[in-house]
């Protein structure tokens, strides 16, 4: 699977023209003598210089290796093949997918701006739109996942559109192209929280016209259910110049002292230099091996999903089935068009009574991550969205008859079959 890179020139190779699968095993690796095959494991807390010019220099320019909060070769390793298979200029790695969303939106909003997002979200991330954001002076509108609905909801002070590669839980794909226009014809930024999106392998949004990424790098990336990171990957060719941020200061302003990276570094000195949101080392490690089987695991859990997602349209004790793989979706269209590689692992159904359902499984195990080798299920409605006023719930896609279903790679067989059974 390709993306828009040149095809690949076997004479003289570089990871520019690398394929997805080739840059998620060799990205951030050096060669040479006596280098490792994959990504060492640094743990240190500290870097050595030998000058105190060499300290002064570093701790001006943050652009070598000082203190572990900062930088570490381990995750900046890591960063460097999140970047390329994001399709992105540069990534901070952090210590969760929720770390993350925060450090992308104090990345381009102060207290009195605004934030427009669907309101088809992660539960954490409209908790903290709606509950953490207004405590730092900056407030949100969640609206329904329609470039018409974000439009008409855009202020003056409107800094950043938010959305979701597809909305968690309820299975709904937004026009990228369409919200990119519309953010940046009023002066703001489009960042998306591509996580159902596969860090690439199934969407990039950068390619679309989102100035920003950030993943929970706990589902499919790690890909195991056994470590907790996240990410905010820049891509290129953003605006800054009608963000206040970026400009104040005249000559002194951060888009004139910093150029082209001024979004970048704001990231990585919000995440990291200032609220110390720092991803270990070992963690790094374990994301970057998860990365490397990423798309072999997300493109078996994709045809796995969409086989589930059919039959259990076709089952008498299930309601609505909501996937963006089914031809019947009302985001069919939409999935066709930014999704490649298959429809994502995540699907909802409806039974009619969720308590009996889920105690009935001996296969499929009732968790709340995603992106697991295992199949997971949860009940949204009194876990995940289950601080969420009802209303914001339902606005997610969420009933109190909701099932979500992250497929792994178990036999499908053996997962139809254990679906069955519980369903009586």
């Amino acid at each position: 699977m390709t993306g828009t890179r040149p095809p690949l020139d076997e004479t003289q190779p570089t990871d520019t023209e690398w394929s997805y699968e080739t840059a998620a095993v060799q990205t951030g690796i050096p060669r040479g003598l006596g280098q490792t095959v994959g990504i060492p494991i640094h743990q240190a807390a500290a870097f050595q210089f030998t000058t105190l010019e060499e300290a002064q220099g570093e701790f001006q320019l943050n652009q070598g290796l000082s203190y572990a909060r900062l930088q570490n070769p381990t995750v900046r390793a890591l960063e460097e093949r999140l970047t390329a298979l994001e399709g992105g200029a540069a990534t901070v790695a952090l210590a969760s997918g929720q770390a993350a969303t925060l450090t992308a939106i104090l990345g381009v909003c102060r207290a009195g701006d605004h934030v427009v997002s669907t309101a088809s979200l992660f539960g954490g991330s409209a908790g903290l739109l709606n509950n953490i954001l207004p405590l730092m002076g900056i407030s949100a509108t969640l609206v329904e996942n329609t470039p018409q609905a974000i439009g008409a909801a855009m202020r003056p002070n409107t800094r950043l559109v938010w959305a979701e590669t597809i909305g968690n839980p309820a299975g709904d794909v937004p026009d990228l192209s369409a919200l990119a226009e519309i953010a940046h014809a009023r002066g703001a930024l489009l960042g998306i929280d591509n996580t159902w999106g596969g860090v690439g392998y199934l969407c990039r949004p950068l390619e679309h016209g989102a100035d920003l990424v950030t993943h929970s790098l706990t589902k499919w990336a790690g890909g195991h259910g056994s470590v907790m990171g996240g990410s905010v990957t820049v891509g290129t060719g953003h605006d800054l110049t009608r963000n206040p941020i970026y400009t104040d200061g005249g000559k002194n302003s951060l888009l004139n002292v910093r150029g082209e990276a001024a979004l970048a570094w704001r990231q990585r000195w919000f995440g990291a230099h200032q609220l110390g949101m720092t991803l270990a080392p070992h963690n790094a490690f374990l994301i970057a091996q998860g990365l490397e089987t990423l798309a072999l695991r997300l493109g078996r859990e994709s045809e796995t999903a969409l086989a589930l997602a059919t039959w259990l349209g076709e089952q008498p004790r299930v309601g609505r089935v909501s996937y963006p793989g089914l031809p019947g979706s009302a985001h069919h269209d939409l999935a066709r068009q930014y999704l490649r590689g298959g429809f994502g692992a995540v699907l909802t159904f409806e039974v009619p009574d969720p308590a009996a359902f889920l105690s009935r499984l001996r296969v499929i195990r009732i968790a709340p991550n995603l992106g697991d080798t295992r199949t997971l299920v949860v009940h949204p409605w009194t876990t995940t969205h289950g601080r969420l006023p009802e209303a914001a719930r339902r606005a997610a896609g969420v009933t109190d008859r909701t099932i979500r279903m992250s497929v792994g790679l178990e036999s499908p067989e053996d997962l139809r079959a254990d679906l069955a059974a519980a369903l009586g």
